[in-house]
């Protein structure tokens, strides 16, 4: 049973690489811990088990240099931490790290993940937001995308940090299967963290969440290959003798056609992802450091789609559409982002950080497709030879989708921050100046055609008095979109914000009071020039009673506003309106972390409740996970709920969680009522679950489920709203991998063994919706002729896949 416990002494591992003043790696360094100890080698590295799930001491000793002590280290089972302690003339004294199975306590409200998780757990698409689906107030309702909406946001609310620095995702994408590669490379990772709201001050002017990416900086040569049925990478890390200059560098390559081909739609499928990812440091000093971040994307996707059967409505009244294509789709979009980062410190606790970042994207959407349609009711005569095709068919047509939107933007930024610790408190600030320059043309238009008769636009009214009179007017799309768009955006940003810790009798207080500023100036070809200035406070505060019970209560209040994007001043026909303000809104955030053992083994229960009050809202809609903005600031909405999170070792040895949470999510626009907005999915359930063969403990399993209820379905492009507020079906999914372990820091081989060349090496199958269940990820509408009535077709997403997939490291 894979349930039951292992009865062995369980361990964890702790390594790195011991340096001196000068960032010089020390040999023959005594690494004590209990009755287990080592020394560093000819270049400082070490590797030491602990015992895991309880308090360890590791001390670190050399002739010649005081001890480093490394207090209260608490590891889940077979767990890697690395420590690279910095021995100096003075004690240096480290208490109080934990790093448990239940994860660091958090002052701040922000959620840490293990990176190990992160590549471990199987997913469409694999990789951070494939973890961060599984955490609650994070929704999502389609498996090919990496995009996710938080706690009602929508999909351009969500800050993304690597290492510091902002990054970015193209703008034109409108379908999943268009997507690709996540920005973030999970393999070049060595920490995440993620806020769902109520964050400090120093993180952006965003209004939904945050996402704080680390990449790794190496201590050693490594190699990392990975591949399965839908693509490969390849990570590479090395280090200089003297640890002065060390690189990472990523390589990925992507083929969604396993995934897309499972859909309804058949098509001819030719995408190409490829991603390549460097994270370069040269340490000229133990004071000054020079990083550089380098990215290059290629997304490259063309398709055929040739026919298309969906069945829909009910029992009582089952509908069929059946569709055949000609023509195809051309898109492609390539990024480029380059980024040096100097860092000097000042002083062991003062921290000066200069960044200079350019980022640059062109992206082409070219389609020409014709779509020629059968609506009908379905034959469910169990006797008959034509059973589930189409019999009294309600509409026949045909659909003309034409696009040639091209978009090429160039963002340039340069920031300074710095932080200075004494005595438990914290003063950051930064300074930044952004220069946004697009240059957009879009051009789009749809044409529908029913029993030879084209339709026109609901409006401008026209005359039509045939056949008596010839209808002589032009053929006009029923939908079109056709602007040029040369914008500048110039903004200045800037943010103070001071921390402390303080004792109130026996219990501690964590408190952060900060504010962020942003002043910005757009111009462009045929606008107006408008500027605006914007300031946010913001404020957390923790405390942690003296209870005999591990308890920590957290509450946070802050203004949260969005300076508009392009894409937010762009309105549905592609003009820009340069009026649209800051969309803005007021977080409130309650939570606690109640941490205890259960079954011997340590747990977490992490609980939220929230209240955010929206105004000067930007209404939008959704179409697949293009978001096409009113471009007025003519609503305004709220979003409450709670989440909750227990996780812990459910088996020894393992980290699992489940998640819960409730959302709703409402908007008035123009003092109309409160109706659903897109993201309005009020419950979701998630389940990440790890498990091993007791009798064979390298057998691994890793489950991930999720259920959300189901978002408002949308309506038609120019539609009202307000009369369309059907929803979506449930999204319901199960993930699901095995992998064999041959070689790990576990499992170590003697030379001579085939395995020892590899320092990690697994290999194992997948299987993607594993139950098989239809969801949707929107709604296509067709019309029938002789009512004029639209009806609702779901878009299905993938089904049931297998998927094989190795991975190994040297």
């Amino acid at each position: 049973m894979l349930l039951a416990p292992s009865l062995r002494a369980q361990t964890a591992t702790v390594y790195g690489i011991v340096l001196d003043e000068n960032q010089n790696p020390i040999s023959q360094v005594n690494i004590v811990v209990g009755n287990r100890g080592t020394n560093s080698d000819i270049n400082g590295h070490y590797i030491i088990e602990v015992v895991s799930e309880k308090k360890n001491t590791l001390t670190f000793s050399h002739l010649g240099h005081e001890n480093v002590v490394l207090e209260d280290l608490i590891l889940n089972t077979n767990e890697t931490y690395e420590f690279n302690p910095v021995m100096k003339t003075g004690v240096i004294q480290v208490a109080g790290v934990d790093v448990s199975a239940t994860g660091t306590k958090s002052i701040d409200g922000i959620t840490t993940v293990s990176p190990e998780i992160v590549r471990k757990i199987p997913g469409a698409n694999a990789g951070v937001e494939n973890i961060l689906k599984l955490l609650p107030g994070v929704s999502f309702n389609n498996e090919l995308s990496t995009q996710y909406h938080v706690r009602g946001g929508n999909f351009d609310e969500n800050l993304v940090y690597v290492n510091g620095i902002e990054v970015y995702r193209p703008f034109l994408i409108r379908s999943a299967q268009q997507e690709g590669l996540s920005f973030v490379n999970s393999d070049m990772i060595s920490g995440l963290k993620f806020s769902a709201g109520g964050f400090q001050s120093k993180y952006g002017d965003r209004l939904s969440s945050v996402l704080d990416i680390t990449y790794k900086t190496p201590v050693k040569f490594g190699l990392r290959l990975d591949g399965s049925l839908l693509g490969a990478s390849g990570t590479l890390e090395t280090a200089s003798e003297n640890q002065r200059f060390t690189t990472i560098t990523g390589l990925r390559y992507r083929n969604n056609s396993l995934l897309v081909n499972s859909q309804q739609t058949e098509t001819n499928l030719n995408p190409t992802f490829v991603d390549l990812q460097t994270w370069l440091t040269y340490r000229f000093s133990k004071k000054f450091h020079l990083n550089f971040l380098g990215t290059y994307s290629i997304n490259d996707y063309e398709n055929e789609p040739l026919t298309r059967q969906t069945n829909f409505g009910t029992l009582n009244d089952p509908q069929l559409l059946l569709v055949f294509y000609e023509g195809m789709e051309n898109n492609k979009y390539n990024s480029a982002l380059g980024a040096i980062k100097a860092d000097y410190f000042v002083q062991d606790n003062t921290k000066l950080s200069f960044t200079g970042s350019a980022y640059h994207t062109q992206e082409r959407e070219f389609s020409d497709v014709i779509a020629s349609y059968e609506l009908g009711q379905v034959d469910t005569d169990l006797g008959s030879p034509n059973l589930g095709d189409a019999i009294s068919t309600r509409g026949v047509g045909s659909q003309l989708n034409r696009a040639r939107n091209q978009l090429d933007a160039l963002i340039f930024n340069f920031s300074h921050r710095g932080v200075h610790k004494r005595n438990g408190a914290s003063l950051e600030w930064g300074l930044k100046y952004a220069h946004e320059d697009f240059r957009d043309q879009l051009r789009e238009s749809e044409f529908v055609d029913s029993a030879g008769f084209f339709i026109r636009p609901s409006e401008p009214d026209f005359v039509n008095n045939q056949p008596e009179e010839p209808f002589t007017a032009d053929i006009v799309p029923i939908e079109s979109a056709r602007a040029t768009n040369f914008v500048k955006t110039n903004r200045f940003l800037g943010f103070v914000q001071y921390g402390s810790h303080m004792q109130w009798g026996r219990s501690d207080i964590y408190w952060n009071l900060g504010v962020r500023a942003q002043h910005w100036r757009l111009s462009g070809d045929g606008i107006s020039t408008t500027s605006q200035t914007i300031w946010s406070p913001r404020g957390q505060f923790s405390i942690k009673p003296d209870w005999k019970s591990d308890v920590l209560f957290r509450f946070a209040v802050g203004s949260y506003q969005q300076p508009p994007f392009y894409r937010e001043l762009r309105n549905r026909t592609g003009e820009i309106n340069p009026n649209v303000e800051a969309q803005k809104s007021i977080h409130y955030v309650l939570g606690s972390e109640y941490s205890f053992n259960l079954w011997e083994q340590p747990f977490t229960l992490i609980g939220e409740a929230y209240y955010k009050n929206l105004y000067n809202v930007n209404p939008y809609t959704i179409e697949d996970v293009r978001i096409r903005y009113a471009a007025e600031n003519n609503a305004k909405a709220y979003a409450y709920g709670f989440d909750f999170r227990l996780t812990g070792a459910f088996v020894p040895g393992t980290q699992s969680w489940v998640s819960l949470g409730y959302l709703q999510t409402e908007e008035n626009i123009a003092g109309r009522g409160y109706i659903s907005r897109p993201t309005d999915q009020r419950f979701k359930l998630a389940v990440l679950f790890q498990d091993y063969v007791p009798s064979i403990p390298n057998l691994k399993l890793y489950l991930n489920l999720v259920y959300n209820t189901g978002v408002p379905g949308g309506s038609p492009n120019n539609a009202d709203p307000y009369n369309f507020q059907n929803r979506l079906r449930d999204y319901r999914r199960a993930d699901m991998g095995i992998s064999y372990i041959f070689a790990d820091e576990k499992n170590n081989h003697p030379k001579g063994h085939w395995l020892h060349i590899f320092e990690e090496f697994h290999v194992g199958f997948e299987i993607f919706n594993m139950f098989n269940n239809q969801n949707s990820i929107t709604n296509t509408w067709v019309r029938d002729v002789d009512t004029r009535q639209q009806f609702a077709v779901p878009n299905f997403l993938t089904s049931r896949i297998l998927n094989l997939r190795f991975g190994m490291r040297f």
